[in-house]
């Protein structure tokens, strides 16, 4: 099935049944044996001695006891309610019209969609003699509240940030997008693990074949357990061994409303506090919600002074090795004197200097992201001062190196994506190998095959490199200089649907 007419036919795929049999209390217990936390009640509804008795079912821990006791057990057990019902397919009628308090009641006549209601934290009430159930949802509130962004820091935005939790994830977005465009499709993915993964966009904003696209992705993942991220983008993304991020990640629902009224389709993951949005562009990893927040000229500046810091951190280091060792004419005297000078009695050259410290670099970073905060600023403190200048000092390293690294370094930490920034630092150590073999040669022959193999990615069938590749010729202007909200009227058009217009 090609993937317009899997959009057309639905986001759920066909799937096979996993537990044949009649649906029955017996049945369930015989499914969850060996579960500790399997729990099942005998109730008489009504307290009437000559009726049946039917079963309530649920996993204890994923269940809020109270809710159970006062919206299904009470009213269930008060004569009242059901004294004029006349046998189970009666009982079960009038449970549904609102014998019970339950908010949210689904009947349930196989063994496959009771059991996903019980792991997704439904109580069931069993009719063994129909052969059905009633599951209500009453999972428990036991979840971490919503607190700030931890990573992307909010200045002029919205300081709450997403969850482990889908439906509050979910919630978060409907409460800056209030509007029925705003389409939410829901499947399951993960054989064991049962993972909730939720598809937005706006109708009309996005374009029909990338909702299709991601849909026909998302329904392909056959795998045991969707539990991180990388189960995830891997599994969808256009080019999964490429080194360059192809899906956004943002922890913020400002930052993921916006780029859904871009035209973007983003992906909410249960158990994750992480929205995904496609398709992607190196464009809009240079981004960050502040720069609608600030005057027109100031974001433009800040937007420019990041794709300057992102040439200085990938090109900076391998230039100055293929300077240092093959063009010497190209530095003026005084400084070429003082490079000399500060190198004379170290015993490694640029090239290898270059390496080390970037290594060193990279090791420090890791430390202080895998140790606890207070020890891990402890240890980047002593390893940028006590061990580059006891470095320094002894004569191991020249000045000049540090300063190159460490400018490198701060250059790439403004990067609004960590994912981008990894990359990155990837592609700096491979130039600065070139840069070694080959001089300034090398340097340029990398260049143009990161430019080269970066304008070849795309992702979810739109250019990774656009809108700098396209026939709109204001696209360039837009990424780099921020216009004022007046006159950004239109949508990109490499990422909007039908509906291209933002405002009047």
């Amino acid at each position: 099935m090609d993937e317009r007419a899997f959009c057309e036919n639905g986001f759920h795929p066909e799937k096979k049944p996993r537990y044949a049999g009649p649906l029955s209390a017996a049945s369930l217990t015989e499914i969850f044996s060996g579960c500790a936390d399997w729990e099942t009640r005998r109730v008489l509804p009504g307290l009437m001695l000559s009726g049946e008795c039917v079963t309530l079912c649920w996993l204890d821990g994923l269940v809020d006891g109270v809710t159970v006791s006062e919206d299904v057990l009470r009213p269930l057990t008060e004569t009242q309610r059901v004294v004029s019902a006349q046998g189970p397919a009666q009982l079960a009628e009038a449970i549904e019209r609102g014998a019970a308090y339950a908010y949210t009641l689904r009947r349930r006549r196989t063994a496959d969609e009771c059991v996903a209601d019980l792991v997704n934290g439904c109580c069931a009430l069993v009719f063994d003699s129909l052969g059905e159930a009633l599951t209500f949802v009453t999972r428990t509130k036991l979840t971490r509240s919503v607190s700030s962004p931890a990573v992307e820091k909010a200045i002029k935005g919205g300081k709450d940030a997403f969850v482990e939790t889908l439906r509050t994830n979910t919630s978060l977005v409907r409460r800056r997008l209030r509007t029925p465009e705003l389409k939410l499709e829901q499947s399951v993915v993960g054989r064991l693990s049962g993972t909730g993964v939720a598809l937005l966009y706006i109708e009309g904003a996005a374009k029909p074949e990338t909702v299709a696209r991601a849909q026909s992705r998302i329904a392909a993942i056959d795998i045991d357990g969707l539990l991180a991220a990388g189960d995830l983008e891997e599994y969808i993304v256009d080019s999964p061994r490429s080194p360059l991020p192809q899906l956004i990640h943002t922890e913020r629902p400002d930052t993921f409303a916006m780029h859904l009224l871009d035209g973007r389709v983003g992906i909410l993951v249960d158990g994750l506090p992480l929205g995904f949005l496609l398709p992607a562009d190196l464009a809009a990893f240079m981004r960050v919600p502040e720069d609608s927040a600030m005057h027109f000229a100031v974001a433009s500046m800040l937007t420019l002074l990041r794709w300057i810091a992102l040439a200085i951190s990938l090109l900076l280091p391998a230039a100055f090795v293929a300077i240092s060792m093959y063009h010497q004419e190209m530095l003026p005297v005084k400084l070429l004197l003082s490079m000399t000078a500060a190198k004379q009695y170290v015993p490694f050259g640029a090239a290898a200097e270059a390496a080390a410290m970037l290594l060193a670099f990279e090791l420090l970073q890791e430390a202080g992201l895998r140790l606890p905060d207070p020890v891990g600023q402890t240890a980047s403190i002593i390893g940028a001062l006590i061990v580059g200048q006891s470095a320094v000092e002894a004569k191991v390293v020249s000045p000049i190196a540090v300063i190159v690294v460490a400018l490198s370094g701060i250059c790439g930490y403004t990067m609004p994506s960590q994912d981008l920034g990894g990359a990155v630092r990837l592609a700096r150590l491979a130039l600065v190998a070139l840069a070694a073999a080959l001089g300034l040669y090398g340097v340029v022959t990398g260049a143009a095959i990161i430019i080269w193999y970066t304008a070849g990615l795309e992702s979810f069938g739109e250019s990774y490199t656009a809108p700098f590749t396209g026939s709109d010729s204001g696209a360039l202007a837009r990424v780099l200089i921020k216009r004022p909200n007046a006159a950004n009227k239109r949508r990109s058009r490499h990422l909007a649907g039908w509906n291209r217009r933002r405002q009047k």
